[in-house]
């Protein structure tokens, strides 16, 4: 068993100490490392099937199996850190996402690639679920706001980049270099995380396996329907799915009644603070994800782009959430988060709109101020709302709040890709339209929802 070491030299007025800076170094690493993964491989799905020798329908596992795996351990993966400590759980995740991305490497078939991708989801799961709560750890309450927006600035810029990325590899590499490039930055990270991390209490309270298991069928089943229903696939499939993620979520939330700390967060989202921000996280993960899956479509069908311009024209939205997030979470230690995510998704709302009314014949520049503006919305929202998640909850819960970040983010965002499907089933002349019409509503609704915080009492911390 590993044991951390004794803390260095005291913090100096609000800068970090050298072993927090490298704890923080290693946690954005990482968190960029399982972020990017989830959408790295989309673009080399044809590569990828033509070397394995596997049909078109039979490669998107590899998407599914990461995605799957990710979000059914989640919240298993939250409860254990409370348990077992955040760091001995972020560690764990660390060493599996880079072995698993050596087997992703050397992957010689179908099969064999969607196993690594599973186990690779798996480690990524356990590096997400804790991530928000070793930043708590780290930065003090007031400055909380500033570490959460450089997390989000990461997370945000990673999964934008993921398409970005996968071309530039594609360019002077094969596809196998598209997990080999995870060993040395996920190695770096390991080597700054070993020492630097900090302690957390250990829970004790002890891990109810059962409860565990129906967890992952419960969203396991979920995933699967969402990624079934955005693929189009076989309605009937969609349809168990669903009955069995209704069964074994049911199941779940009865064996937890009464538990002091339910692995599926009930006892959080009881509390309206904590509720309305993770709707509101919700509802902005799933605004984006219907933008990034319809608007390659939109700029290339619609609008007549090819696609290097489109590339380009995606770029805006990830490079401004750069440049906002971290403002955003420095802004979110003086100001509510409510007031600032109800800003932020309003903006993304209105962007969207812009995106969805915009004419054919639309100028480059007037389409990169769009993404612009969809971009600084969603870089005001992000930091602030994860602060809001992460205080509104006891200190002792902080695990199921960071698992409950990433889960919203997953879950919005299987949302987003799913929704876009079933507006191009409604019409394939305007099924971009009409997906980034939908997205302005979620943000609407998010925007709404975030705005209610500031007449919603915080029980967990006043302050906010």
């Amino acid at each position: 068993m590993v044991q951390p070491v004794t803390q260095d030299a005291p913090r100096v007025g609000n800068k970090l100490t050298p072993r927090e800076f490298r704890g923080m170094a290693a946690i954005l690493m990482s968190i960029a490392l399982a972020t990017l993964d989830t959408a790295i491989a989309n673009t080399a799905l044809p590569a990828i099937a033509a070397d394995l020798n596997a049909s078109p329908a039979a490669s998107v596992w590899i998407i599914n199996a990461y995605q799957l795996a990710a979000v059914a351990t989640l919240l298993p993966f939250a409860a254990l850190g409370g348990v077992l400590g955040h760091r001995k759980v972020y560690l764990g995740g660390l060493i599996l996402f880079v072995v698993s991305s050596a087997l992703c490497a050397l992957a010689w078939s179908l099969p064999t690639l969607t196993v690594a991708r599973v186990l690779q989801g798996i480690g990524a799961s356990a590096i997400m679920s804790v991530n928000a709560a070793l930043i708590g750890s780290i930065f003090p309450h007031e400055r909380l706001g500033r570490g959460l927006g450089m997390n989000a600035l990461v997370v945000g810029t990673s999964f934008s980049i993921g398409p970005t990325v996968a071309s530039l590899v594609l360019s002077v590499a094969s596809w196998p270099w598209l997990f080999a490039i995870n060993l040395p930055i996920g190695l770096f990270a390991l080597v700054f995380a070993w020492n630097s991390l900090p302690a957390t209490r250990l829970g004790t309270l002890t891990f109810d396996r059962v409860t565990a298991v129906l967890n992952v069928i419960t969203f396991g089943a979920l995933i699967f329907a969402l990624s079934q229903a955005a693929q189009l696939g076989s309605m009937t499939s969609v349809l168990i799915a669903l009955a069995i993620f209704l069964l074994g979520g049911a199941l779940m939330l009865k064996r937890e009644v009464g538990h002091p700390a339910p692995m599926f967060p009930l006892d959080l989202l009881k509390r309206p603070m904590f509720a309305l921000s993770a709707l509101t996280a919700f509802c902005s993960f799933a605004t984006q994800g219907l933008a990034f899956v319809s608007l390659p479509f939109f700029f290339e069908s619609t609008l007549g782009r090819d696609p290097i311009q489109t590339g380009f024209l995606m770029t805006p939205w990830s490079v401004v959430v750069a440049m906002i997030a971290p403002f955003a979470g420095r802004m979110s230690d003086r100001y509510p988060p409510g007031l600032l995510g109800g800003i932020g998704l309003a903006m993304l709302c209105l962007g969207m709109i812009s995106l969805a009314s915009m004419p054919a014949d639309a100028s480059v520049m007037s389409i990169i101020a769009r993404m612009m503006l969809c971009g600084i919305g969603f870089g005001f929202f992000q930091a602030p709302n994860q602060k809001a998640l992460m205080t509104s909850a006891p200190k002792e819960r902080s695990s199921g709040a960071s698992g409950t970040i990433a889960t919203a983010r997953l879950i919005g965002q299987a949302t987003g890709a799913a929704l876009v499907a079933l507006s191009f089933g409604i019409s394939s002349t305007h099924g971009p339209v009409l997906a980034l019409s939908i997205g302005a509503g979620f943000a609407a609704v998010g925007s709404v929802a975030s705005g209610l915080r500031l007449v919603t009492k915080n029980t967990a911390n006043p302050r906010v």
